[in-house]
């Protein structure tokens, strides 16, 4: 297979991070005298302008340092509401690829703040500290990060043709690679393995790792593969499922080309399940 043209999108390195500032409060505040930017945030997510760029205004409330974008230092509010990621689909449309991965950080972090405000460990209150990359509890001493939960998407390759499987919340003849996450003891290629037999009743072998992508509905990443599936049998777990199909290299180019008669409706460009297609179409 050919390299990937571009990274999935959310990928990428955004903005400078910074590092260094996070623990460093006096050097935060300071950067608050120069050119610094709040990030704008409507209707749970942040704010997405008619040409694609994120929308910022002068610092009112620096609860979280995002980064360094030049000399400018980002930082955002806490919030209280969010969106889900269909209704987050609209600005994901528009949203300039550039600002993908910021747009990314901020709502995994600002979710996880929302999510943890009790320590893990004796339940006390925490609070934030390191510029909003992690919280302490004052009670037990306690430090808690952010977390990142691992997803493996996949498609399942048999004699020239992909599996894809249809969800139930999914909008109409919507079709996308299956995925699922990583249990607690398990590496990648079991993940996968495990996944395609649950789900669509199939045994894979040469699982190969292609790409990953950070997807902030909550907080997961999502790691792209491939497999080869032993047979094209399948048993469906309509618990899971409401179907899976296997489909050809010329249907899934109608379906990624938006012909009228295409068998099925593609991901979004957003997800990286359409990355693994167009990678697959263009080996």
């Amino acid at each position: 297979m050919t390299d990937l043209p571009l990274d999935p999108f959310f990928s990428g390195p955004g903005l400078d991070r910074a590092d260094a500032l996070r623990a460093d409060d006096a050097a935060r505040k300071a950067l608050l005298e120069g050119s610094a930017r709040e990030l704008v945030w409507r209707d749970g997510l942040p704010t997405v302008r008619e040409d694609g760029c994120l929308e910022w205004r002068p610092v009112d409330a620096p609860d979280l340092f995002l980064g360094l974008d030049g000399e400018a230092a980002c930082f955002s509010a806490l919030q209280e509401e969010f969106a889900d990621a269909w209704k987050a689909f609209g600005s994901m449309a528009i949203l300039d690829p550039r600002d993908a991965p910021l747009f990314a950080a901020a709502l995994s972090l600002t979710r996880w703040h929302a999510r943890h405000r009790f320590c893990a460990n004796c339940g006390n209150s925490t609070t934030i500290i390191r510029g909003g990359w992690s919280r302490s509890c004052p009670a037990c001493g306690a430090e808690h990060f952010p977390r990142v939960d691992p997803v493996v998407i996949m498609l399942a390759e048999h004699d020239g043709k992909l599996l894809l499987g249809r969800q139930f919340h999914y909008p109409p003849d919507r079709y996308s690679a299956l995925a699922g996450f990583v249990e607690v003891g398990e590496n990648l290629e079991a993940a996968v393995a495990r996944e395609l037999f649950e789900e669509a009743g199939i045994k894979v072998r040469n699982v190969r790792y292609v790409a990953s992508q950070p997807w902030p509905f909550p907080s997961s990443l999502m790691i792209g593969c491939h497999a080869e599936a032993e047979s094209a049998e399948l048993r469906i777990d309509t618990a899971e499922l409401e179907d899976a199909r296997w489909f050809g290299r010329d249907q899934v180019a109608a379906a990624l080309a938006g012909e009228g008669n295409a068998p099925f409706q593609p991901p979004p460009p957003a997800a990286i399940a359409r990355t693994l297609l167009e990678r697959w179409l263009s080996a």
